[in-house]
């Protein structure tokens, strides 16, 4: 069960992350001055709950599958947690602070940044859905 919902909400984010890094960032350079403190907080506030509770799951099963590796190797899994904590670092020390600043308005800097820096989470949460899958490919295998 672990290994299925660590499937789901891999992919899941994987999913998200790929449309946030190739439509959604790109198009807050096409909102008007005017309305992006509009736009920009309906994007904020509406992903958050989308996000959050995949992200919450998603590590809470990382650390569990420690204990029912379901004979996943321990390098595998220590790959996957990193993988997992580099996503988490890169959102809260990358991408927030960049949200923080574009809360306030338009900021061409601040959006080349995210949109770039974004490519980190996007390479993250992929690496884990590719390893993920082959562990549920090896777990449907083996049964």
């Amino acid at each position: 069960m672990n290994l299925l919902l660590q499937f789901a909400t891999t992919w899941a984010m994987t999913g998200i992350i790929w449309f946030v890094q190739l439509v959604q960032y790109p198009s807050f350079g096409e909102v008007d001055a005017a309305s992006f403190p509009s736009f920009h907080a309906h994007h904020s506030t509406t992903i958050t709950p989308i996000v959050a509770p995949l992200m919450i799951v998603e590590a809470f099963t990382a650390v569990t599958l420690f204990w029912a590796s379901e004979g996943i190797p321990r390098w595998q899994l220590w790959f996957g947690l990193g993988l997992v904590v580099l996503a988490w670092a890169s959102t809260f020390f990358l991408q927030v602070p960049l949200h923080q600043r574009l809360g306030g308005g338009f900021d061409s800097q601040a959006w080349q940044a995210l949109v770039r820096t974004n490519w980190v989470r996007t390479f993250a949460w992929s690496a884990r859905a590719a390893l993920v899958s082959y562990w549920v490919a090896r777990a449907l295998r083996d049964v």
